[in-house]
């Protein structure tokens, strides 16, 4: 399982940021009623505690997970937390698979939920797009995505495209 939770864990960490940051770097407004403003910020995801679980047969299988939590960190600062599980849902050919993960993130305004399925190959994740799925507090109409792309093996850049 060592091979498979270097190549995704900075990018499932990195899906997990998106939302830890209260005041976007930049927004662009809908000009209308009815017309989602969508804020466009960036964060890091720094993975502070990972665990897997290998289900049978021993190895990459369908069912494993990887159970992830850190901080989310605006401008070097800490602005909130985040726990993610992400499953592997397709192995094969060797060192090829998907992941599905589920994230939710801590702020101080409330959470934000994002999800999404993602390959990952002999080269790693690459870049990833993930679904806002929701929240609560602030954040309850949240939608959009986050676009993340691993910066070493414990932070990701996350650009996130909040819409609400």
């Amino acid at each position: 399982m060592q091979p498979i939770k270097r190549s995704f864990m900075g990018v499932a960490v990195g899906t997990a940021i998106a939302f830890a940051c209260t005041s976007p770097a930049s927004a662009a407004g809908g000009n209308g009623p009815g017309v989602p403003r969508e804020e466009v910020f960036q964060l890091v995801a720094r993975s502070t505690q990972t665990s897997s679980v290998d289900v049978n047969p021993s190895g990459p299988s369908q069912g494993d997970e990887f159970v992830i939590s850190g901080e989310l960190l605006s401008q070097g600062a800490t602005v909130g937390t985040y726990g993610e599980v992400c499953t592997l849902t397709r192995t094969g050919p060797v060192d090829y698979f998907d992941l599905q993960c589920v994230a939710s993130f801590t702020l101080a305004q409330g959470q934000i939920t994002v999800q999404g399925r993602f390959p990952v190959t002999p080269a790693g994740s690459g870049e990833v797009d993930l679904a806002i799925t929701g929240g609560t507090g602030l954040y309850r109409t949240a939608g959009g995505y986050v676009h993340a792309v691993n910066i070493n093996s414990t932070d990701t850049q996350v650009t996130v495209h909040l819409t609400r």
